[in-house]
């Protein structure tokens, strides 16, 4: 392979990197990456052809390409619509830059030619960094940097060679048969060696930008978080279960999706318990065919530090669990969270509370929000709750923030076999409190007990002027929010306060990013209950085992899937969600690391030292139980090595020579140089500034003068000594020059 070819493989290379980074972005799709790659390669049959743009004729296509722009950008708002408008402007512009990309690749190229190129390649990986949300770009972004080092060293490498004459390059090498011994023989072979070596040096300069890179994006400060890389209509819309009203049948409709919708991480006492649900929004009032939530006023925040804002407080830390999520762009202003949030952290505009719990924000659909909630989910164990037995209701305030008439409302034309069969189920129990009064009526529905034969399914066969009823006594059989239905509502009809909530079940643990996937089919509706002597709101769930979806599988497609989702889950947390307080938590942890290493160093140098005053005062055993102590033969070992290892270093370089060379007498090679350029000076023979040492051997043309250049030249810039014979040479050269023989 010639250089040209070589240096036109590594610029198509670039181009291509830099539609592949756009292309895993998603910002254009499957056809189009097909199509332009068929550009690329007619381009590169038509380069040196007749079938090749002139300059004029490629400017001429590129003035006609910008009405084309225009036109597909109106197009694109068109076809949009109002949510898509920003991704819009993007798409066209994609389309754009691929034109002038076209453009260029089939025109006659100069050296702008190809700068244009690479500057048109680099704005696309621009625009991919915009669009990107997952992984993928970082493996685009790598391609894209190791082909644009290979393309840009390779065009300054083509610049240099055609502007410097050829005879001054053969004097950048030396003369020695040496330095060629194990080289291929003739011009063909060592171009070949050198064009073998410079994807080599690509990848060792693209190893040393990311090492380099990687501290300074550890500590670059955040902007405020912005992407397009959801496409207009492409949010996850339908979350109408996460409103302030709800109708029957509609968690279902999302149960048919498995889109993911979160990723979440536990830490803390309920990081491994079994029923975590993230809950997102309570409804009290209950009209016979859905549900709402009474009027009441919403609290507001304000962050008291760095974004944490306190929404409750918690009779012991040690309850708090701590849920991280990163949760994709939906259409909801819900905050998900487990049972009892007392605080929220986040880069988030505003914090809002509804009278049931329930925590909103901004809404985000078309980005991804990252929060972290501190819980309390400690609920009083069963023993406690069956000892509350309350009758009076009135005056509770603590945790209703409604009136408790409002918890045990349900329809005037309710039906009456609805109360009937609570009161059925209870006695059948033989229940006599709160508590298992709810866990029979949990029983009935979930467990199929008391005579109760209810199954799970999502197809919405339940219907009529009271749903509630045909499910119950007709149809028995439905999802999650008709059996969470029934049972809040069998509960009122025996005054116990009950409320229906809404949110998702924990969703699919993977092992290998320690984090919870939730999906669509993870929607979920349970019931909460509420217990007066202890003022707590206890979890119930009524909906049967077969309504609760399990793990992913157990192949190895599903282990590769985890493992997939480990490694987005890895580059959401350190690049998409990475933030000031991540930054704050790294240099936290970097300097208690760096602090314990401190002080085992002191500590070891302290038992070093002490050890030593024993070895110096005490004789015999003294000495063993001096250097016994912990820590004391470790340090001293690692003394001793250190000075070994200073010490052959100091020898090798010795063995070595001086790295500039010695020259005749004992002399460093600039003064052997020195010598002759003195003595050539004082002849009138003098280098000029702007000359290079072999330029001005060159001028002179004595051979001595250009074989004591080449060996300055071998010694000075190309870290050789000279042996015994090449010294005496250097210094029976110096004699002829100083004496004047060559003059």
């Amino acid at each position: 392979m010639s250089f040209d070819v070589f240096f036109r493989a590594s610029s198509y290379a670039m181009v291509a990197a830099g539609v592949l980074a756009l292309a895993l972005a998603g910002g254009m799709g499957y056809g189009l990456t097909a199509g332009f790659a068929a550009v690329m390669a007619l381009a590169w049959a038509a380069d040196g052809t007749r079938w090749q743009l002139s300059e004029r004729g490629g400017m001429f296509v590129v003035l006609l390409a910008l009405p084309l722009f225009y036109l597909d950008w109106k197009y694109q708002s068109a076809t949009q619509g109002p949510a898509g408008q920003v991704y819009a402007g993007v798409a066209a512009l994609v389309h754009f830059t691929l034109l002038l990309s076209a453009i260029k690749l089939f025109q006659v190229k100069a050296d702008r030619d190809w700068l244009f190129l690479y500057l048109i390649s680099f704005f696309e990986v621009l625009l991919a960094a915009g669009l990107s949300l997952g992984p993928s770009f970082l493996f685009g972004l790598g391609v894209y940097v190791f082909c644009a080092l290979l393309a840009v060293v390779s065009f300054e490498l083509r610049k240099a060679r055609r502007l410097a004459p050829s005879g001054e390059s053969r004097l950048l090498i030396a003369n020695d048969p040496k330095l060629f011994r194990n080289r291929p023989r003739g011009r063909a072979g060592a171009g070949a060696v050198a064009l073998r070596r410079l994807p080599a040096a690509a990848l060792c300069l693209f190893v040393l930008i990311f090492v380099l890179a990687l501290p300074i994006f550890l500590v670059m400060p955040r902007a405020a978080q912005g992407s397009w890389a959801m496409r207009g209509g492409e949010a996850s819309t339908g979350f109408v279960g996460f409103s302030d009203r709800v109708r029957l049948g509609e968690i279902g409709r999302l149960q048919e999706s498995d889109r993911l919708v979160m990723r979440v991480r536990v830490e803390g006492p309920g990081a491994g318990a079994d029923g975590l649900r993230w809950r997102g929004v309570a409804l009290d009032r209950f009209d016979g065919r859905g549900w709402s939530q009474s009027e009441g006023v919403a609290r507001s925040f304000v962050p008291v530090e760095r974004g944490l804002y306190k929404l409750g407080t918690t009779e012991d830390l040690g309850r708090l669990t701590t849920q991280t999520f990163y949760v994709e762009p939906i259409d909801t202003v819900a905050l998900f969270a487990a049972p009892r949030a007392v605080a929220v952290q986040g880069a988030l505009d505003y914090v809002r509370q509804d009278t049931e719990g329930g925590i909103t924000s901004r809404p985000h659909p078309f980005e991804r929000i990252t929060y972290r909630v501190h819980s309390d989910t400690f609920e009083p164990p069963p023993d406690r709750l069956r000892a509350d037995r309350r009758g009076n209701l009135e005056g509770l305030t603590a945790s209703l923030r409604q009136p408790v008439e409002t918890y045990l409302q349900f329809p005037d034309d309710l039906d009456t076999r609805v109360a009937s069969l609570a009161v059925l189920v209870v006695n059948e129990a033989r229940a006599r409190n709160r508590y298992d009064m709810a866990k029979a009526v949990e029983a009935h529905l979930a467990r199929n007990l008391y005579g109760g034969q209810y199954g799970y399914t999502l197809d919405r066969k339940v219907g009529g002027r009271d749903p509630l009823a045909d499910f119950l006594f007709n149809v028995r059989a439905g999802h999650c929010e008709y059996f969470s239905t029934a049972m809040a509502v069998m509960l009122r009809t025996l005054n116990i306060p009950a409320r229906v909530v809404n949110g998702f079940q924990a969703g699919e643990y993977n092992e290998a990013a320690g984090a919870y996937f939730v999906r669509q089919t993870d929607a979920h509706s349970w019931v909460e209950v509420y217990f007066p002597e202890t003022d707590s709101w206890v979890t119930f769930d009524p909906t049967p085992v077969a309504g609760r979806p399990g793990g992913g599988g157990q192949g190895v497609a599903a282990r590769l899937r985890r493992y997939g989702e480990a490694l987005e889950l890895l580059w959401i947390q350190w690049v998409v969600a990475y933030d000031k307080q991540d930054q704050n938590t790294l240099a936290q942890g970097v300097r208690g690391r760096l602090a314990s290493l401190v002080e085992g160093a002191t500590g070891a140098a302290d038992q070093l030292l002490a050890g030593l005053a024993g070895w110096r005062d005490n004789s015999g055993g003294g000495r063993q139980a001096a250097f016994a102590a912990p820590g004391v033969l470790p340090a001293a070992g690692v003394v001793l090595a250190g000075v070994a290892g200073i010490w052959a270093w100091r020898r090798r370089g010795r063995r070595a020579g001086p790295r500039r060379g010695a020259g005749a007498g004992g002399a460093v090679v600039v003064e052997f140089y020195e010598r002759m350029t003195r003595a050539l000076a004082a002849r009138g023979a003098r280098r000029r500034d702007d000359e290079t040492p072999l330029e001005f051997a060159a001028r002179h043309g004595s051979p001595e003068v250009l074989t004591l250049t080449e060996a300055y030249n071998r010694v000075r810039y190309g870290g050789r000594g000279l042996d015994e014979r090449e010294r005496a040479e250097v210094e029976e050269f110096l004699r002829r020059v100083e004496s004047g023989s060559p003059v």
